[in-house]
């Protein structure tokens, strides 16, 4: 009896302990579904600024672009629309919030994956802090160093209630 006490116990320890905290689950449940990244933006500096977003592609390539977030099982993908200058198509992702406690600020992350779901990526992901998030409108913002000095990249989302 006491040892299935004790096993009982561990087994909640260790449940609770996976389990996704209520601000991350609200934040994903707002994320999950489809998405335009309507506007990309530079704060903190001035000047034109040619970019290479995600090792992906070039900044203008990713406005326009389709995102999908699927909760349930973390998985999602972002499409860019082909042109001269942009390589389009799909891109897989396996995404997920995390709550910085240091910040006080949730952050969207996430990492290539094939279509199997395997990470092609080499354990590389990217880390977004979330600004706004509604139901309507998402803001994510990244910092990069220009030659010394801090760039904040904004990235802004809306939502598409077209494919839903």
């Amino acid at each position: 009896m006491k040892r299935n006490c004790l096993s009982l116990i561990a087994l909640l320890v260790i449940l609770s302990s996976c389990s996704i905290k209520k601000p991350v689950r609200q934040d994903r449940a707002i994320i999950n579904g489809s998405w335009i990244l309507s506007n990309i933006s530079y704060e903190n500096n001035t000047g034109n600024f040619k970019s290479v977003l995600f090792n992906d592609a070039q900044a203008e390539c990713f406005e326009g672009s389709e995102w999908f977030f699927r909760n349930n099982n973390s998985t999602g993908q972002y499409t860019i629309t082909s042109s001269d200058s942009c390589n389009g198509g799909d891109r897989f992702i396996r995404w997920s919030v995390i709550n910085n406690s240091e910040s006080y600020t949730s952050q969207l992350q996430f990492k290539f994956i094939d279509e199997k779901f395997k990470d092609i990526s080499g354990k590389v992901g990217y880390r977004l802090n979330i600004a706004t998030l509604l139901n309507d409108k998402m803001i994510l913002k990244s910092n990069a160093s220009v030659d010394g000095n801090l760039v904040t990249l904004v990235y802004e989302f809306t939502k598409n209630n077209n494919n839903e």
